[in-house]
């Protein structure tokens, strides 16, 4: 199937005509609005997501497991459900009502967050991960279409980066909070929870996580869902993924290099993100609070500050005519974290590591708006949620895989010595990053001619 020429009707600056210009500040308002709620939304993900990390030692002690099956709690079993029901949930968003379906998702993975109080074995708690990764599974298609489908091209980077913004926030939020509570709440013996019985006091916080997200779910169902309702059903008559599955053989070496590029980058990503409290503890001798303060605050504003950076130079080289500019920006993040994410765990004292974590999370968060934007453009606009679902598969399910896990296996098999983990850390930026700079060269060409395909096709030539 061609890609076909974008309804009028749904795009916020359609044409050049009285009528179009008179709407276009009513659907940026729209527009901007959505941006808000789903922005809200991977907060909440986020904190339900990482929340693991700060409870990494207490869940370790108190359910008797070790690193590596910690790290599938927060890889394994999370990202396998997540990536793979991308695919159908992706052609869901691309025929269905998209605030609906992200309002479900966050219903969904709250109340899983909040049902892991309940855990009392490793096996329990891996299944309510499951249900977690689910729910979350329904967000980022749905994002990525809804964002895409309402702003230019000239203004789709910082789009997509306000909205990542939700993922370093609600992540430094997890850290801080996460950290905070368990610190306040980590002590011997149980506490009684109505309906689940006796638990142990830290895994009161899932619940102080996972239960605010049912708000979140109210508030996505009054987003405007902008695709016309004929066209709706004309989609749920149509099944495309084939065509979707034609247009990224065709295209393979531009989806699946920037898919397995910041897979790549996001597995360096998820095992800093997953270990750095439990290295500051071990290495340097943290405490949680400390640890988890730090996290909290360098990736709520390094990281926010970073992945804004990315987005706003998405934009401007964009408009100077670099095509490739998503694929620029997560080259430049990666030299960035090849050098600093390389050195800081092997500093020789705290004070060394803290000062590399500064640029760490800058050069870490950079890419990620530009990510959202780059598969964005590599994807006909009625393809964009199943796209999305593809590229999200890859990422997440190699990340989720490779990220806590890999740094987990080295400390555990290479070294044998848990002490170790500072070194297993490093080795993961340095040979994850490497990796991260050759595929996206290698992409970069086939990018450009994929994206200029598309613009030419969709009869874009400067806005959508």
């Amino acid at each position: 199937m061609a890609p076909r020429l974008i309804d009028s009707s749904t795009s916020p600056v359609a044409s050049a005509s009285p009528s179009a210009s008179t709407s276009a500040p009513a659907a940026s308002r729209h527009a901007w609005y959505a941006v808000a709620i789903l922005t809200l939304a991977n907060v909440s993900g986020f904190i339900d997501r990482q929340i693991l990390a700060p409870l990494v030692e207490p869940i370790r002690r108190d359910l008797q497991i070790s690193d590596t099956q910690i790290s599938l709690l927060g890889g394994l079993g999370f990202a396998l459900f997540y990536s793979v029901l991308g695919i159908p949930i992706g052609r869901w968003v691309d025929r269905g009502h998209r605030p609906r379906i992200v309002a479900l998702g966050v219903a969904v993975w709250s109340v899983l967050t909040a049902l892991s109080a309940s855990a009392r074995s490793f096996g329990q708690l891996f299944l309510a991960r499951i249900g977690v990764g689910v729910g979350e599974a329904t967000l980022g298609p749905a994002a990525v279409s809804l964002i895409a489908e309402q702003f230019p091209r000239q203004r789709l980077g910082i789009a997509m980066s306000t909205y990542m913004v939700g993922t370093f926030a609600g992540s430094g939020l997890a850290y801080a909070i996460g950290a905070y509570l368990v610190q306040a709440l980590d002590r011997p013996g149980y506490v009684t929870l109505p309906l689940i019985g006796d638990v142990h006091p830290w895994q009161t916080v899932f619940l102080w996580v996972g239960l605010p997200g049912l708000f979140i779910a109210l508030f996505a169902l009054t987003m405007r869902e902008p695709r016309l309702a004929a066209d709706r059903a004309r989609r749920t008559q149509e099944p495309p993924f084939a065509d979707v599955l034609r247009y990224v053989r065709t295209h393979a070496r531009t989806i699946g290099g920037l898919s397995m590029g910041y897979a790549l980058s996001a597995s360096v990503n998820y095992g800093i993100a997953f270990w750095l409290a439990a290295f500051l503890i071990r290495t340097h001798g943290w405490t949680v609070g400390q640890a988890g303060l730090l996290q909290g605050v360098l990736t709520s504003t390094l990281g926010v500050a970073g992945v804004l950076f990315g987005g706003r130079l998405t934009d401007r080289w964009n408009a100077r005519g670099m095509v490739d500019a998503p694929l620029r920006v997560g080259m430049l993040g990666a030299v960035g974290m090849l050098v600093c994410a390389g050195l800081y765990p092997v500093m020789p004292n705290a004070t060394w590591t803290v000062v590399l974590l500064l640029p760490v999370n800058v050069f870490a968060t950079m890419p990620w708006g530009a990510a959202n934007a780059a598969i964005a453009e590599a994807m006909p606009s009625h393809m964009r949620g199943q796209g999305s679902a593809i590229y999200q598969l890859v990422v997440n399910l190699v990340s989720g895989v490779l990220g806590p896990t890999a740094v987990a296996v080295v400390t555990d098999t290479v070294f044998g010595d848990p002490q170790a983990l500072g070194w297993s850390l490093s080795l993961n930026a340095v040979f994850g990053m490497s990796a991260v700079l050759a595929l996206l060269a290698w992409t970069r060409p086939a990018y450009r001619a994929t994206v200029e395909r598309v613009r030419a096709a969709e009869g874009d030539t400067a806005a959508r």
